[in-house]
């Protein structure tokens, strides 16, 4: 943890500052968050004015619940990509809908941890999530995402291109704000040039915003995972969903910690001693089942706004309110989601393709820097179980992309990376020889993290 004298010296509260200066520096965590947090439901068809509204909502019912101590926003999660696009067993495509429920009770899984951690301590409960099953399960989910990356970036190699090298240079080279938000500065550079150099997609943007209007309700009951439940509900559809994506949430879960203890270092306060991670966990789990139901993306503390902590050296959570309610307000201007939608699709590839390769390396940071040893055949059997199962499976049985059984008339469909995930969690648990103890390597502990330019 940073040595809490050196980070107070420089420290500001809300108070101190004044009104203007407070405004700019809520203004600025709303810009870092919004790159990456508009991004997600641009990918995946979600509602862009409900991702705003609830990142903003989520990020409130979190201080509330964390006792307004920790100075984190709540933005769209990148590791729940793989949860959207799902087919049943029949090939048919799952609804978002469907999905979003599916996340909603991922979210719930939050709950669960943050009860063990409250009565058994972290210890005890992150021996069965350790590297050797999180890091193989989160390189496999930035894997099977990539050939949506692809598909994308064909639609025009040269406009993806410009939003790959825009976001590369910017994060090698960049300083300041610019290095904080790389994923936002590409999406805007291969946009601009899309216009220039495709017109069909100039007329598109010039269509769909021009027929938004500027002032609108943010949320479309068809659109929210509360709206399955009526006529024709698919309770074997809604399983497939929920047994696919709960098992993302053992990833998350991990990042959640991590990005605690990142930053609490930036802070120099410990904020998984307190308020302790049962709530932080509690509030980050209602946040994303909350934001689910109503058809946004998962919630997930997020890096880019640790960066500009560590940037401005204003720790005061109230600012980070503020850019709550900045991006509240701004979801509730359909002109703006319509220019998010109507992005190029090639914009979309060439960013994805370095976001999806980011997750996929973090998976591999978390076995370098908890230093797996690979010279045990335990931790080698498991990763390589969970490697091919979940690769294996996604694109060796076709349209599926995994495991099919019914139970009575009902059709689940498990994929490939949910098997790989539960089969690794019982590899791990019942073979001899584990190794691995959370909180003696903080290096290690916190390297689970999609947090800054990995989101």
């Amino acid at each position: 943890m940073a040595n809490n004298e050196k980070n107070t010296e420089a420290v500001y509260d809300a108070k101190s500052l004044g009104t203007p200066r407070v405004l700019v520096l809520g203004l600025q965590h709303l810009f870092a968050m919004f790159g990456a947090t508009v991004l997600v439901p641009a990918l995946t068809g979600l509602n862009v004015s409900t991702t705003l509204l609830f990142a903003g909502l989520g990020t409130l019912l979190f201080h509330l619940i964390t006792g307004r101590k920790v100075p984190a926003f709540l933005g769209s999660s990148f590791a729940f990509l793989g949860a959207y696009g799902l087919v049943t067993a029949s090939g048919q495509a799952i609804p978002l809908t469907y999905s979003s429920f599916g996340v909603a009770v991922a979210g719930l899984m939050y709950l669960v941890l943050a009860l063990l951690f409250k009565l058994f301590g972290a210890k005890k409960v992150m021996r069965f999530f350790p590297p050797i099953v999180t890091g193989p399960v989160i390189i496999c989910i930035g894997l099977t995402l990539s050939g949506t990356a692809i598909g994308s970036c064909s639609a025009n190699w040269l406009v993806a291109v410009v939003a790959i090298l825009v976001v590369v240079i910017c994060n090698i080279w960049g300083k300041g704000m610019v290095k904080i938000v790389p994923i936002l500065l590409g999406v805007v550079a291969s946009y601009a040039v899309a216009m220039i150099v495709d017109p069909a997609a100039r007329l598109k943007v010039a269509q769909t915003v021009a027929e938004a209007k500027w002032i609108g309700l943010p949320v479309v009951w068809k659109e929210t995972g509360l709206s399955i439940f009526g006529e024709g509900f698919d309770g074997g559809m809604l399983l497939t969903a929920i047994i696919t994506i709960l098992p993302i949430s053992l990833a998350t879960i991990v990042e959640h910690i991590g990005d605690m203890c990142a930053i609490s270092s930036t802070v120099g306060k410990n904020f998984v001693a307190d308020p302790g991670l049962h709530r932080t966990l509690m509030g980050d789990g209602i946040a994303t089942t909350m934001a689910a139901l109503f058809g946004a993306p998962a919630n997930t503390t997020y890096g880019e706004n640790t960066g500009v902590l560590a940037l401005s050296k204003v720790y005061d959570p109230k600012v980070i309110r503020l850019a709550a309610v900045f991006a509240i307000v701004l979801s509730f201007c359909p002109k703006f989601a319509a220019l998010i939608v109507a992005m190029p699709a090639a914009t979309m590839g060439g960013v994805s393709l370095v976001l999806y390769g980011m997750i996929s390396a973090v998976g591999v940071r978390n076995v370098v820097e908890n230093q797996v040893d690979f010279t045990k055949s335990r931790n080698v059997l498991i990763a390589a179980v969970i490697m091919v199962l979940a690769i294996g499976l996604k694109y060796g049985t076709g349209d599926v992309g995994g495991i099919v059984f019914s139970i009575g008339s009902v059709h689940i469909t498990l994929t490939g990376l949910a098997v790989g995930a539960l089969v690794g969690i019982f590899m791990n648990a019942v073979l001899p020889g584990k190794d691995y103890e959370f909180g003696t390597n903080e290096q290690g502990d916190t390297s689970v993290n999609f947090g800054t330019r990995a989101k």
